[in-house]
């Protein structure tokens, strides 16, 4: 975890991507803060301190999942995105809550193999050129016949090799020449296009029950794999591609899993985060769900997760007592209240985001690193045209983009993305063809692209 990082310096960080809902900022940047602060503390200390766990209360589009994904990348923690809705009861079809805490350590597994493979990637792309070398300049084969004792020492040893015959090289002199230059050409870069066969794992076949027994806590793929030998398959690749192959395969047999592993059940106890979507879905606001699996049962079912409990994972027991939960839902027809009172127990900061302005919808348009005006510049410009906002434009989009959320369902930021699709429709499927080097967004273009999709209310619905 990143310890430099103030409050202030995650606001500010968040400020670069996302237009308003200061209160929301300021809430989960000292929710994460409060972390580096406990781990300053004695370890009796630690154990009583738990997270605080946050609930966003807003309309769609706001930004309620977006500062938390970017949060989780601003302090590097292990981040999953679940949403209520897909949980059931246990016994009925569908995803067992316990899933989330199997995903988040699946996450962190990721994160700190990429780290472990930066660290021995030096060491990695030497061996896979070595590699590259012998394939490109192999030497004489010579066949080892084994006799049959040597075959039941490895029987019993457990190393037998399938294959009767094991096949050595021999390196004459001329073979070592050639490959010192073959080295030297590949230092420089000479061969990257040269084709080269190489053998590669195969790739698992979808199990259709493999989702099925995940959920019963068993990776039955998983526990196969570590059974039979991994089937391997030729494939013939440019060097360049090949290369970056073996870098992965070296760096999987440099790497220590089960030093990894207790890392990342680490890192998933003390600085995961689950982000629960759409929690307001099993409020059970209007009491009218007979017939259907029981809301407040999947709440329950949640409640124990959150409020601290050991999960069974292919890596490892996870321990769920000190993982930071982000719940976050609409409420327009129910309200947090709906929750059982155990779960709102367990969610003590209440955030509430507002709804989108006209002014945010400008500032959206123009202000984050990589906002959607910059894309579709970015994009234009892969065709060799220079595409211009002017500002009455922008206002002129952010105005009918605040006006169709108020007439229609209010969707927040994604309306912007619908208009400007609309908007720009003519210009991205002539752009190859024109021989145009610039072209400039007007305030009339605007209109006249959307008032008559603006002032048709029926055609509202369909299009924007």
């Amino acid at each position: 975890m990143t310890k430099e990082k103030t409050p202030k310096q995650i606001v500010e960080l968040l400020d670069k991507y996302i237009i308003g809902q200061d209160e929301a900022k300021k809430q989960v940047a000292i929710a994460l803060y409060n972390r580096y602060r406990r781990t300053q503390l004695s370890k009796t200390m630690q154990q009583d301190i738990t997270p605080k766990n946050i609930l966003m209360a807003g309309p769609t589009g706001v930004g309620k999942t977006e500062i938390a994904r970017r949060l989780a990348k601003i302090v590097n923690a292990p981040f999953v995105k679940v949403e209520a809705t897909k949980f059931t009861e246990v016994g009925y079809v569908g995803r067992n809550v316990e899933s989330m805490v199997r995903d988040l350590a699946q996450a962190a597994v990721r994160m700190e193999e990429q780290q472990e493979f930066e660290r021995v990637k030096s060491v990695a792309t030497q061996k896979a050129n070595d590699q590259l070398v012998k394939l490109l300049v192999p030497g004489i084969k010579k066949e080892n016949r084994e006799n049959s004792m040597q075959q039941m020492m490895q029987m019993l040893s457990g190393n037998l090799n399938l294959s009767a015959n094991q096949e050595t090289e021999e390196v004459t002199d001329e073979i070592r020449n050639q490959r010192m230059s073959v080295r030297d050409q590949l230092a420089h870069g000479l061969l990257e296009d040269r084709e080269v066969t190489i053998e590669v794992e195969q790739a698992p076949k979808a199990n259709p029950m493999g989702d099925m027994m995940g959920q019963m806590g068993m990776d039955m793929s998983s526990l196969m794999g570590d059974l039979l030998p991994k089937k391997k398959v030729k494939r013939t690749l440019p060097v360049s591609e090949a290369r970056e192959i073996l870098i992965q395969q070296e760096s999987k047999n440099l790497v220590n899993y089960d030093s990894l592993y207790q890392d990342a059940i680490e890192q998933a106890q003390q600085n995961g985060i689950i982000f629960i979507d759409e929690i307001d879905k099993i409020a059970a606001g209007d009491k009218r769900n007979s017939g259907q699996v029981s809301r407040e049962g999947v709440q329950r079912d949640i409640l124990p997760i959150v409020e601290g409990s050991t999960v069974s994972t292919k890596y490892g027991p996870v321990s769920t007592e000190h993982i930071l939960f982000i719940g976050a839902g609409a409420f327009a027809e129910s309200k947090p209240s709906d929750l059982i009172p155990e779960l709102q127990g367990r969610f003590p900061i209440r955030v509430e985001l507002n709804a989108l302005s006209q002014a945010d919808f400008v500032k959206i348009l123009k202000d984050p690193a990589n906002s959607l005006l910059k894309q579709y510049i970015a994009l234009m410009n892969a065709d060799g045209i220079k595409l211009i906002f002017t500002q009455e434009a922008i206002d002129k989009i952010a105005e009918i983009a605040y006006q169709v959320n108020q007439g229609t369902d209010n969707i927040g930021a994604r309306r912007l993305t619908t208009i400007l699709e609309k908007l720009l429709e003519d210009v991205l499927y002539e752009g190859p063809d024109m021989n145009m080097g610039e072209i400039t967004i007007t305030e009339k273009y605007v209109t006249e692209k959307l008032d008559d999709v603006i002032t048709n209310k029926d055609l509202t619905k369909f299009i924007l």
